[in-house]
């Protein structure tokens, strides 16, 4: 599969401070009785991969999709580029295009071609020209690995090329960060691979990302930081390698203990 590195923004200067791109600041929230996010402080630097671990249920998902406000907080707050998530309305729609995401399902249109997947946020959100859309979309996908599939339907498409072209129809975007929330748990172990080779990519082409997952061999990989959460709340973050070899908190260890043992 064709890199992407160079796809987007390249690494700062060596010695350069990464200004912090995603903020958030005593971040709470509720599903009735239930507290899924508790007091979460997070900086996520321009060109950072963090990686969000932890069991099910300790507000992985819940944290990832509050940072394009799918889901709304009930207690402090979050930036982006310096400025909070607006609530709704138009400058609600241009944040989502800033922030590109990619989920479990793939979410693509199912009566729509792969190719207008891709073009149908740039020219109906971005205003571009239909034929500048197409030729962005069609660089995109040839490097995801799936411009020969550009005229067929999702269903056409294995899981694994379906999700690459979510990963493509983000980028169409050119978002700021980019939100992974368990890209490949939807996926059969032999599409795992041909996911995370784009999302390493990615990574090293200096995309600033999100990625809640349970493959352990990306976070090992591709991350900057590795951010455990347990019960709703930050239990540890670190690099992976201290993060791996050396957890701190008896929740990582034992996470730690039961996953890397199979």
């Amino acid at each position: 599969m064709t890199g992407i590195t160079g796809l987007e923004k390249g690494d700062p200067e060596p010695g350069a401070i990464r200004e912090p791109l995603v903020v958030l600041d005593d971040v709470n929230k509720w599903f009735g009785e239930l507290h899924v996010l508790k007091d979460i402080d997070l900086s996520v630097r321009q060109g950072e991969v963090v990686v969000v671990i932890g069991p099910s249920g300790s507000g992985k998902s819940t944290l990832c999709r509050t940072i394009n406000r799918l889901e709304t907080i009930d207690g402090g707050t979050i930036t982006l580029d310096g400025r909070p998530l607006p609530q709704e309305g138009k400058e609600l729609a241009h944040l989502r295009a800033d922030v590109g995401m990619v989920f479990q399902s793939f979410n693509l249109f199912a009566h729509k071609t792969i190719l207008e997947n891709v073009t149908l946020g740039p020219i109906k959100v971005r205003k571009q020209p239909k034929a500048e859309a197409e030729a962005r979309a069609k660089e995109l996908l040839d490097r995801v690995g799936v411009g020969h599939q550009a005229a067929k339907y999702p269903a056409q498409l294995s899981g694994g090329q379906q999700q690459r072209v979510a990963i493509a129809r983000a980028l169409a975007m050119d978002p700021k960060v980019m939100l992974f929330d368990e890209p490949t748990s939807a996926l059969d172990p032999e599409m795992i691979k041909e996911v995370l080779d784009v999302m390493v990519s990615l990574a090293r082409g200096g995309m600033t990302m999100v990625v809640v997952t349970h493959e352990m061999g990306f976070a090992r990989t591709a991350a900057d930081r590795v951010v455990f959460m347990a019960d709703g709340a930050i239990a540890e973050e670190s690099d992976p390698e201290s993060f791996f070899t050396n957890p701190q908190s008896d929740r990582a260890k034992d996470f730690l203990g039961k996953i890397l043992k199979h």
